[in-house]
């Protein structure tokens, strides 16, 4: 039996088809213009499809008594000969399959024999008008072809298509050609940023843009990527978090702020985590962190009922129905950790030697410079944050780890911070934010010195955002909302690499 006999896919030598479309390629560079750049679309695969689907109204009689030619643009997929005739499926621009009907008789002379040497994967221009086929199939019957690209390089083999993970993320143009899924996850993204401006836009936000090099890096406690500028002979930071700039512009009277902006950060790479990524950052003077929190639910909501499939506020997830709609839950860090560890009182919260022992007693590493608020955040994120799959505003961080948060007026030990928690995973992280310079010049010095004992995602310290400060900004409130990882649960997509039309690999060998 043979390999398709057995349900086999055939053995392809890539090597030889790429030679043979070379020959080809040759062959129309002799003739002409390999490459034309004449042919101009007027429609697209899924606006006539849309258009015409109603095989009832549009039946053959209708659209033979239409005065109207189309021309498109797309790549073959499939093609089926037959002598004098052939049936061809192009995929265009829209992501939409067409049919073409071609027919020696009805093309300009030459072109039939030719179409007949050309291959899947190229892409060609058509011009005709529309017809069905006897199975009701909506077709352009071409007048004109003609062979606009020469692909080289075959397409994946359609009994298997491209299913390894790695060359799908390496190899995105393929990955969008031949899997339609794939591209509906991206066309959902641009839906979702766009519904986000279009929120903060009509919320009277002004969009802004800061820059992407730093002289120093702060706004976020991560470790920077460095770079060199040759004019100047000097170092700087991509930004690590866009928060110093954008509060600078809070001092300067531009009261209601945004920024949708790339971030660098070098960490690990995980199905969470990506070195570049993307941020939506929001300043508001005179508000408060319950402002946000009250934003932050309307904006998801708003979001998610706008995005086409979705109803009630509801969105499926790896298994699980996220109801983004309604209240969200509230959790304070202290009340989650007393209650699922059970060596732990609300009395201990505070005692550094009593959660450092809890911390090793559950194979937790700890650091001997880490005060209690860090080793209670390490045992919220240890054995907490990965229950909560409903939407819950984890509240009430320590000053320890919120170096930029304005201090609670009942407890200073803590801030006015809140961080969105939904399937497990941070989403957003907010404040009210800390406008007393000479509380914040202290919280960098204690930064500093926490990069003294070896803290690299430590923050420096800023003089001219102290400075900044002391002009004098307005109580305001701030939040950061990973845009990657909201398009990864509005597209149930478990990996952020899903997400990211070039996610970071390591170089090929």
């Amino acid at each position: 039996m043979t390999q398709k006999e057995q349900g086999q896919a055939p053995e392809i030598d890539e090597n030889r088809l790429i030679a043979e479309r070379r020959e080809k390629l040759n062959a129309l560079r002799e003739q002409g213009e390999a490459y034309p750049n004449d042919f101009r679309v007027t429609a697209e695969a899924a606006e006539l499809l849309d258009r015409f689907d109603d095989a009832e109204r549009w039946n053959q009689e209708a659209l033979e008594g239409l005065d109207e030619r189309f021309s498109l643009a797309g790549r073959i997929m499939s093609r089926r000969i037959m002598g004098k005739a052939s049936f061809v499926h192009v995929q265009d621009g829209s992501g939409t399959r067409i049919q073409l009907y071609l027919r020696r008789d009805d093309l300009p002379e030459g072109v039939y024999q030719a179409f007949k040497q050309w291959d899947i994967g190229d892409i060609v221009g058509v011009t005709g008008t529309l017809m069905r086929t006897r199975t009701g199939e909506l077709s352009v019957h071409a007048s004109d072809l003609k062979l606009l690209t020469k692909s080289l390089r075959p397409l994946p083999e359609k009994w298997h298509g491209l299913t390894d993970q790695e060359t799908r993320y390496r190899q995105r143009y393929v990955d969008l050609i031949v899997n339609p899924d794939v591209r509906e996850t991206f066309v959902r993204r641009t839906l979702i940023v766009r519904a986000i401006r279009r929120y903060f836009d009509n919320r009277d936000f002004l969009e802004v843009e800061t820059p992407m090099m730093h002289h120093i890096p702060g706004g976020a406690t991560a470790r920077p990527f460095v770079t060199h500028h040759n004019a100047l002979d000097l170092d700087l930071y991509l930004r690590v978090a866009p928060e110093l700039h954008l509060k600078r512009l809070l001092v300067g009277g531009l009261e209601k702020v945004y920024e949708i902006n790339r971030n660098f950060r070098n960490e690990g790479v995980s199905t969470r985590h990506n070195p570049e990524f993307t941020m939506l950052e929001y300043y508001w003077a005179h508000a408060d962190y319950n402002d946000l929190i009250a934003l932050t639910q309307d904006l998801l909501n708003t979001v998610v009922s706008e995005l086409p499939g979705m109803s009630g506020g509801k969105v499926d997830y790896q298994g699980e129905v996220i109801d983004f709609s309604g209240e969200y839950a509230r959790l304070r860090v202290v009340d989650a950790v007393v209650e699922h560890y059970d060596e732990i009182e609300p009395g201990d919260v505070k005692n550094v030697e009593k959660l450092r022992t809890v911390c090793r007693t559950n194979g937790m590493h700890v650091e001997d410079s880490w005060g209690w608020g860090r080793l209670l955040m390490e045992l919220f994120e240890e054995r907490i944050e990965h229950t909560l799959i409903q939407p819950t505003f984890v509240v009430d961080y320590p000053i320890e780890v919120s170096p930029l948060s304005r201090r609670n007026d009942e407890d200073p030990d803590f801030a006015d911070r809140f961080e969105l928690i939904v399937a497990g995973r941070e989403i957003a992280n907010g404040f009210s934010e800390l406008n007393d310079p000479e509380d914040q010049a202290e919280r960098f010095m204690a930064q500093v010195e926490a990069r003294d004992a070896g803290d690299a995602e430590a923050m420096h310290f800023d003089r001219d955002y102290i400075r900044a400060l002391e002009y004098g900004m307005p109580p305001a409130a701030g939040e950061g909302i990973g845009i990657d990882r909201l398009v990864m649960l509005l597209t149930d997509s478990p990996s952020i690499r899903d997400v990211l039309l070039f996610p970071y690999l390591r170089p090929e060998e």
